[in-house]
């Protein structure tokens, strides 16, 4: 056993009590109510990292939620320099009737903690914060240079971190970020995210006449918003799946063959999924697997729709106004913009006479983010992984948006590691979250073995 490990387990005791000690701060983002405990959280992490030898720690403004900054910057100009991120904010609690614990009390039971941010993201993002302190006391030096990087507004989508890094990428510049804020493909599978989905938004109002009227003495002599709403939601996509919408596919970058088959290695069971969803087939876009299409085909979903009566019985009106919600998640190189004008300028040309249609693009948006398994980040990366784990990580691709991904390309040139050990089945946003120790463990040994392990980062590039 190596003198870090040796040191990992001499001290796993205090690190278990520190992390219940960081859980305590209820740090949700989303609640104005918690902006004090924000604050006590970035302080926090900013004593936490001085602690552990990390230097030039700060607290910094964002002009929203503050960010937290340290460095390491010992190792030597040919070296590289790694960002490591992760986040200090989490989810609200609600519902507090469902949790089988007080949320930000943690308990250990059966070798996991229960808490709110157990696993996304305070378990993840502490194990980077305590391998450099441990390669710190048991070697006297890291083998590479670091900056640190730990946000307190990930839960309500970074919004001011994009302005914040282009201020100061100069202080971030790095060659590679590690994000804490990543996960496994099952409790004991790792997995490595290649790609993440971009978004869009937008909402779809239709008017006609200027209140809602009598069905019987109107009837027959105008279009009805709701039907013409209905009219232009059925031009958005044909039958079989297939977006309808001009230029949508325009930009989006196909998948090489031997992409899809590492996707295809992915174990899935079809029908357990289609029976976990409770329903009776799957949809989507012709020419793909359900997996392709969940994670590297571009959506667009209609997320809500409403107008006239929605009380019980009947009420015989014609309504005067009918609304839409729709998203799209974008895979590479969709640009959102381009994307929501499209579908703006669709809606436009096929609304129907006899109403007034509208488009309000929505402000919430996020670029796609595609990185090669062959970069030298995710081949260092997948070899720790591998020699911890005891098999290769799969190869994945999320639906899901994570905006500073993109920040990160765009202002530093540095792509973007998961590296984190939450697990989907551990309750992230949901009551009764929870983590497992053993990969908190394992995390914590992972850390150590990569930053030794991106010594070479710049040769294998």
């Amino acid at each position: 056993m190596s003198t870090w490990q040796t040191y990992l387990t001499t001290n796993q005791d205090r690190f278990l009590q520190e992390l219940q000690e960081f859980i305590r701060i209820p740090s949700v983002s989303a609640l104005p109510a918690h902006a004090e405990d924000i604050q006590t959280a970035a302080a926090w992490v900013a004593n936490r990292l001085q602690a552990a030898g990390v230097e030039n720690t700060a607290v910094m403004p964002t002009g929203g939620h503050p960010a937290v900054y340290g460095d390491w910057l010992h190792a030597g100009p040919d070296k590289p320099t790694i960002l490591l991120y992760g986040h200090y904010d989490v989810q609200p609690a609600d519902p507090l009737d469902l949790w089988d614990s007080p949320p930000f009390e943690p308990v250990i039971r059966d070798d996991c903690i229960y808490a709110r941010g157990a696993s996304d993201d305070k378990g993840g993002m502490i194990t980077p914060i305590l391998a450099v302190e441990t390669l710190l006391q048991t070697e006297g030096r890291l083998p590479v240079n670091i900056k640190c990087c730990f946000e307190g507004q990930e839960e309500i989508g970074s919004p001011q971190m994009d302005g914040f890094l282009a201020q100061h990428k100069d202080l971030f510049a790095c060659d590679l970020v590690l994000s804490a804020d990543g996960g496994l493909w099952d409790a004991d599978h790792p997995m490595l995210v290649l790609g993440l989905k971009g978004l869009c938004a937008l909402e779809i109002h239709v008017r006609g006449p200027k209140g809602d009227l009598h069905s019987g003495l109107h009837g027959g002599v105008l279009h009805n918003p709701i039907e013409a709403l209905c009219q232009i939601v059925d031009s958005l996509r044909t039958p079989d799946g297939k977006i309808a919408v001009p230029g949508f596919y325009d930009d989006v970058v196909e998948m090489s063959e031997s992409m899809r088959a590492e996707i295809a290695k992915v174990p899935r069971d079809e029908e357990q999924y289609r029976q976990e969803l409770d329903i009776p087939a799957f949809f989507g876009e012709p020419g793909y697997t359900t997996q392709e299409r969940n994670w590297i085909r571009p959506t667009l979903e209609l997320n809500g729709i409403w107008g006239g009566f929605q009380g019980e019985g009947v009420k015989t009106v014609i309504p005067s106004e009918a609304h839409a919600k729709i998203t799209c998640r974008l895979v590479a190189n969709q640009d959102p913009r381009k994307v929501r004008q499209a579908i703006k300028t669709h809606i436009e040309k096929v609304a129907p006479p006899g109403v007034r249609v509208s488009v309000t693009l929505a402000e919430q948006a996020a670029k796609p983010y595609l990185m090669s398994a062959d970069h030298p980040g995710n081949r260092i990366a997948a070899e720790v992984l591998t020699d911890v784990f005891g098999a290769p990580p799969y190869m994945v691709f999320v639906g899901g948006s994570v905006p500073i991904s993109n920040f990160f390309l765009n202002h530093l040139g540095a792509n973007f590691v998961n590296f984190g050990w939450s697990s989907s089945d551990e309750n992230l946003h949901a009551p009764n979250e929870f983590l497992r120790l053993k990969n908190f463990r394992r995390g914590l040994a992972c850390y150590c073995q990569v930053l030794h392990r991106l010594v070479h980062y710049e040769d294998t590039q």
